[in-house]
């Protein structure tokens, strides 16, 4: 909290930043009241004192500070221990909500200044895009090809409650009224809503009593397209319109992409994603699609009623097209005193008609009954072309002006959301396929044991099969629970694309693809399910490998060369568009070999895949499995696609937003439409900008990407060495991070490990960058770096050595992201706090022999670093950030003291289970969400 005890006003300065601070210091101190009122003023002094040592601590690094905090937090009473860790935890998600209302401000004043575009805007891209020649035309077509797809996906990082989030949407909205001119009535009326919101948070439960369900998983990520996507995706391809016919006024065709393609679409994983989740099947995807539906038609439903009530415009006044008037013909609605209102008498037919699509869809509650009964939407195309009769009449008939309010607004959504909302991908390990198969073969007696064949011997089998007219499946054959859910889910599959449209499930994505025989068992799989046609040469869902680890990587382009040879694949891949589909996975191949390793891997993977695509005349469109923390892909959007190699972007990208990162970026309306636009700029200039990859260039990036080369084989045997063959490391883990804390918390439908053991390679890659982001260590995302270039500046002329590093920082986009992700993952990171919970290790000698080793690494990333880019303090191009953590780490501090506390109390007790204090777990748990709060990505 900032300053607890006193309100104070903010006299105006020049700082910038002042709003920010002024927001902080207002919503601390409304947090404070509401702790004196609900606590009581002894713990309200405890929080205050705690809160000024941990500054004084933090600040002025004041050793005195550090023992005095330590004796405050230890003396704590249970009572007082959750009351302290709520407070800090609940100032976390407050600092967040002002941190994001300043993002806000501070864009609509460059924006209300009249500045020129900001980088990461649509506007910013077009300029650059024409500046280097690139004409309208190569704009236009790029529009009618792309596809960017943001994919929500659940993960056991996910530390928020919905109910949560909507108090904190509601204290965000209340904060932005605060900007506007308000009377001071309504200033006074604004304070107490906000003092009211904060304390409807404090008196709510932060945490799940239990365990979340997929279908809460659903609705929770349900509630960002009522927040953000319904409205702010159409209006953000509005805005792409104008930005591309003012920076090409000349062309007559250049004033909006001109086409039907709905080049941004949401995609999502959750109720379809059953890869190490037993909780997703047939019913989840089902369910999924029928939420879903009931979202997007509810937002139908309230546009056109809102509609309805807008156009009412009168034939008496002005004229309506003939089309028109045969869709008011139709409906229902009956009423003489509507007679000359065909655009109302049309929109209560439209009203109609979606109300009988929604029910016929799965919706079961409409809150307004339509006048009278209408057949439903055979699909959404039937429902675009109603709205278009509508826009056509009033554009033929002097109401130009009144189709871009609403009208056009609806009309883009039904482009973009159809009746599915989001395109629902299935995913699942290639080893169930390969177990479904073996039984399925056997049954059939078509080979008694598939799994002992060759890879070899399983393709040949495979293909046979494939060009067989008959299936392996039998209705009398008993099978197994496991190959009984699998084919169910492929016949929920076919379904709910005859239901929703074809776009509600076009992919299917195989974790852990090591071979081609794991692509064609899905292509079998799909063709005993009806999903494939061989004779039509028609494939439902699209087979998407997901290459994890190293050796994934590795063996990639060589699998796709090999998958796109077969002449089958060849025909199916022809009626794809000539386009197909991969996945890379950065949460295992970093947890497999480390930061810099996993990210090179990844980008020679991307150039290996491009020639291949290339030399085949294929389309490749990536897939990026990214999380929230750097070690797991995270980072900045935006730089992360400017520095995709050459030729890995072309207008096709899919990328995946995870766990608390969701609530991030697309929680409020204006953060998360940025966020969009973001995404649009920054695969609109990878794909168009000229690449000069030619003479001295080519040569220096060549040399560059050799040393890289070097680097990541150092980097890997210092990250295998510490993490994979380093005695006593798992135990280390498991003591000295809250792992064991998180796989008991509810946070997510999917287990934290893939199987029950305590082993590093069997535990998910989530949970494990999610715990040394609590210890606040961060390992995944810089371990290994400072020994690589060490080893490497050492073996040669060393001023010579880091001149070339220092010119690949400034001229390899690729090397530069790189750094910029390892620098703000040192500028979160503590070693202070981090030998803290390396005392919760009861082995002395383990605890200081690995300790020191991370340690020592550490303080050789640092100097390394500082050395390449030439700044000493964390985040020097990024001032705003280091600012925001200058600022909110004082208050996390405690947060991170409090939780190892707690943990030493709850495992001293977890040999005698009657004798654990349930609130001491809970304490435990809530720091958790604080600290996850505090570092914002770190899932």
């Amino acid at each position: 909290m900032v300053n607890l005890s006193a309100a104070q006003e903010t006299p105006p300065v020049l700082d910038k930043d002042a709003p920010l601070k002024e927001d902080i210091r207002l919503l601390g101190r409304l947090l404070g009241d509401v702790l004196r009122d609900q606590e009581g003023e002894a713990v309200f002094d405890v929080v205050e004192t705690i809160r000024q040592t941990a500054v004084r601590f933090r600040r002025e690094d004041d050793a005195q500070a550090g023992q005095d905090l330590t004796a405050l937090l230890h003396k704590l009473t249970r009572e007082q221990t959750i009351s302290v860790v709520r407070a800090f935890s609940y100032f976390s998600h407050l600092a967040n909500i002002a941190e994001d209302q300043h993002h806000i401000r501070r864009r609509r004043a460059h924006l209300l200044a009249g500045s020129a575009p900001q980088q990461g805007s649509v506007s910013f891209a077009l300029s650059k895009l024409k500046a280097a020649g690139v004409g309208s035309d190569t704009v236009r077509t790029f529009f009618g090809d792309a596809l960017i797809a943001p994919v929500l996906t659940a993960h056991p990082t996910e530390v928020q409650r919905k109910s949560i989030l909507d108090a904190e949407h509601d204290i965000a909205r209340l904060l932005a009224e605060r900007d506007l001119p308000l009377t001071p009535r309504e200033r006074v009326a604004n304070m107490a809503l906000l003092h009211a919101r904060i304390a409807t948070l404090w008196q709510t439960r932060m945490l799940r009593y239990s365990k979340l369900t997929v279908a809460d998983e659903i609705d929770n990520a349900l509630s960002y397209y009522r927040i953000t996507f319904l409205r702010e995706l159409p209006g953000l391809y509005d805005d792409i319109e104008e930005e591309i016919a003012a920076h090409y006024p000349d062309d007559a065709d250049g004033a909006a992409p001109h086409n039907d393609n709905s080049y941004v679409q949401m995609g999502s994983w959750i109720g379809g994603d059953r890869d190490g989740n037993p909780n997703v099947n047939a019913g989840t995807m089902q369910h999924a699609l029928v939420r879903q539906a009931t979202t997007i038609l509810d937002f139908y439903l309230d546009e056109v009623h809102a509609l309805g009530a807008e156009l009412s415009i009168s034939t008496l006044m002005v004229g309506a097209s003939p089309a028109l008037q045969a869709l008011a013909d139709a409906s229902p609605d009956q009423s003489p005193h509507r007679s000359d209102e065909p655009y109302r008498r049309a929109l209560i037919g439209i009203y109609a008609r979606l109300a009988a699509t929604a029910r016929s869809l799965g919706a079961t509650n409409i809150l307004r009954k339509e006048v009278g009964h209408a057949a439903p939407y055979l699909d959404a195309t039937e429902f675009c072309t109603d709205l278009q009769v509508l826009a056509d009449s009033l554009r033929a008939h002097h109401g130009q002006l009144l189709v871009k309010p609403r009208l056009a607004t609806v009309q883009r959504a039904a482009a973009i959301f159809g009746f599915h909302l989001a395109s629902l991908d299935m995913r699942q390990t290639s080893d169930v396929h390969e177990r479904v198969l073996a039984e399925l073969f056997a049954g059939a007696g078509v080979e008694a044991d598939y799994t002992k064949l060759t890879e070899e011997q399983k393709v040949q089998l495979l293909l046979a099969e494939l060009a067989q007219p008959r299936l392996l499946y039998s209705p009398y054959a008993e099978l197994s629970e496991e190959t009984a859910s699998e084919l169910a889910i492929l016949r929920a599959a076919k379904d709910i694309r005859q239901r929703y449209g074809k776009r509600a499930i076009r992919n299917y994505i195989i974790s852990h693809t090591e071979t081609v025989s794991d692509l064609l068992e899905v292509l079998l799989l799909q063709k005993e399910t009806g999903l494939l046609r061989p004779r039509e040469k028609q494939l439902d869902a699209m087979v998407i490998p997901l290459f994890e680890t190293i050796p994934d990587l590795q063996r990639a382009a060589g699998i796709m060369n090999e998958w796109m040879a077969l002449p089958l694949v060849k025909e199916l891949i022809a009626h794809q568009g000539q386009l197909q589909e991969v996945m890379l996975g950065y949460s295992d191949s970093n947890k497999d070999g480390g930061f810099l390793t996993s990210n090179w891997e990844l980008y020679k993977a991307e150039i290996h895949l491009v020639k291949v695509f290339a030399d085949a005349g294929v389309k490749l469109r990536l897939f990026h499995g990214r999380g929230g923390t750097v070690g797991r892909g995270g980072g900045p959007s935006y730089e992360a696609i400017l520095a995709q190699p050459p030729g890995t972007v072309n207008g096709q990208i899919r990328l995946t937003e995870q766990g608390e990162i969701i609530a991030s970026k697309f929680s409020n309306a204006e953060i998360g439409r940025r966020n969009l636009e973001l995404l649009v700029a920054a695969t609109l200039e990878a794909s168009l900008m000229p690449h000069a990859a030619e003479g001295a260039k080519a040569k220096q990036l060549a040399g560059f990407e050799a040393i890289m080369a070097d680097l990541s084989e150092r980097a890997y045997k210092a990250y295998r060495n510490l993490v994979y063959e380093t005695p006593g490391f798992t135990d280390y883990f498991f003591s000295a991070t809250p792992i064991a804390e998180i796989a008991e918390l509810n946070l997510g439908s999917r287990p934290a490990s893939r199987k029950s053991t305590k082993r590093i390679e069997d535990l998910r890659a989530i949970p494990w960058g999610f715990s040394w982001g609590q210890c606040r260590l961060l390992l995944p995302g810089w371990y290994g770096f400072g020994s690589a270039i060490t080893q490497w500046i050492e073996e040669g002329n060393r001023d010579e050595k880091i001149a070339t590093l220092q010119a690949m920082f400034k001229e390899w986009p690729f090397f530069a992201t790189l750094l910029s992700n390892m620098d703000m993952v040192l500028a979160k990171t503590d070693l202070a706090i981090a030998s803290r919970y390396a005392g919760l290790v009861a082995d002395v000698e383990l605890r200081e022999r690995i300790f020191k080793r991370i340690s020592a690494e550490h303080g050789t990333t640092l100097r390394c670093l500082e050395m390449i880019t030439g700044a000493h303090e964390r985040l020097a191009g990024n001032p705003l950030l280091a600012r925001s953590i200058q600022n909110r780490f004082a208050y996390l501090d405690p947060l991170n003291h409090l939780q190892v506390e707690l943990i030493h109390r709850h495992r001293a007790l977890s040999g005698e289970p009657d004798k654990v204090d349930e609130r001491v777990h809970r304490g435990i748990h809530l720091s958790i969400n604080g600290v996850a709060a505090g570092l914002r990505n770190t899932g």
